[in-house]
């Protein structure tokens, strides 16, 4: 099911944007490269200077809220300016609401592929090896900690089947989170007004807070982590609606 909603719904998208002529290939194009650019290769660069190897703490402090903070804040910084970055640079031609969604799925499509997709064929394989016992000899000979090698075969063979749906669910709340970031930092630049950008990116960093914290041990309910992206993707979606009239107004 991750896998399904995680390449499907992108391509769906696609199709859609296509035949309502919302789709511009150059937008699109080039939120694929600011997502590779920004978001993995200058934010992980951070995170491997920032983050302990566990990859769910700071390499000077423990403590889970700083590490939501930085989390949520990288996140946001790197990929509003990113965006920014984009519009004012790359496409300072191509400022139409159709550039605005064609980023957005870009930038949110790629993603949910690539680590909706792909984790979640990684995910099934060897959630398969834990139940058949194929995984133990494999993982035996890893150099990972047999304390942690326990931790991993435990969740995987406890692990239900929603659990792998809701992470195909979150890369499609994710989706709708980049379509209406990519139109509000869009917006910021046909206004020539930066506040958007940083509105853009306090909200990243606060929608991103929970699942740091769910990442971090904090919180132990997923539901209540994919419940919160769910309201955030329907609020996404109706701004994403009500701010294509803004497009057609003249620059202020």
């Amino acid at each position: 099911m991750q896998v399904i909603l995680a390449v499907i719904v992108p391509i769906v998208l696609l199709i859609i944007f296509q035949r309502k002529k919302w789709l511009s290939w150059k937008s699109l194009g080039i939120g694929i490269l600011i997502f590779f650019v920004f978001s993995q290769l200058l934010e992980k660069m951070l995170h491997i200077a920032v983050l302990a190897p566990t990859g769910t703490q700071l390499k000077w402090s423990a403590n889970p809220y700083l590490f939501a903070i930085y989390g949520g804040l990288a996140a946001g910084i790197f990929e509003e300016m990113g965006r920014f970055f984009a519009f004012k640079v790359l496409l300072k031609k191509n400022h139409q609401y159709s550039d605005g969604l064609s980023y957005g799925l870009g930038h949110g499509g790629i993603e949910a592929i690539l680590i909706g997709g792909l984790s979640g064929i990684s995910s099934i394989i060897l959630y398969s090896m834990v139940q058949s016992g194929a995984a133990v000899g494999i993982l035996g000979e890893s150099p990972i900690p047999k304390e942690q090698l326990a931790n991993i075969q435990t969740q995987f063979a406890d692990a239900q089947f929603w659990v792998f749906a809701a992470g195909g669910m979150e890369r499609i709340f994710a989706l709708a989170l980049h379509l209406a970031l990519s139109l509000l930092v869009l917006y910021g630049v046909k206004q020539r007004q930066f506040i958007y950008v940083l509105y853009a990116i306090l909200f990243h960093a606060g929608v991103n807070f929970l699942p740091a914290l769910y990442q971090a041990g904090v919180i132990k309910n997923l539901l209540l982590v994919e419940f919160m992206l769910f309201i955030v993707a329907i609020f996404c979606l109706y701004f994403i609606v009500k701010i294509k009239d803004r497009f057609a107004d003249p620059i202020k």
